[in-house]
């Protein structure tokens, strides 16, 4: 049996560690290989690496996972827009590209997004969910990080 399949077939046990179910608590627990498993409220998700990184690719990386929680949040407050101004809203599409920096300290140096929505809008629509979507909240937590601290244990 090859990693991969190894990183699937094995599931962490529920501890005091996995999240209550409250808003806002996460747990994250290591499975196998550059795999864990990632807890939110009742919803469980695999982050790994790809193979030139040492994973199995058995999921996205937690970089692809930030983006990607832009990007979801730029697609529901979008959606939110269209329903408000009872605009068709069912075929919209956020596509998101990012860059990693190429010095030190490791992070994302950019991220572009392409809101793509059904029909067309005019002026005064466009500005309005460039505005809104501009002021998600992932978006605004960017702007004004949040204070983290990491306690050892």
């Amino acid at each position: 049996m090859n990693r991969k399949n190894d990183a699937r077939a094995v599931r962490p046990t529920r501890s005091t560690f996995a999240p209550s179910g409250e808003v806002g608590a996460i747990a994250v627990t290591y499975v196998a290989g550059q795999s864990y498993a990632v807890r939110v409220r009742g919803h469980e998700l695999i982050v790994d690496q790809p193979p030139e990184s040492g994973g199995d690719d058995g999921g996205p990386t937690p970089v692809e996972l930030f983006v990607a929680s832009l990007a979801a949040c730029v697609a529901y407050y979008a959606g939110r827009f269209l329903q408000r101004h009872h605009l068709p809203y069912d075929q919209l599409r956020v596509r998101a590209h990012f860059e990693m920096a190429e010095d030190r300290p490791a992070r994302v140096a950019a991220i572009r997004m392409q809101v793509q929505t059904p029909g067309v809008l005019d002026a005064t629509r466009r500005e309005g969910l460039r505005a809104v979507v501009s002021h998600c909240t992932v978006h605004n937590s960017l702007r004004e990080p949040p204070a983290v601290s990491v306690e050892l244990k």
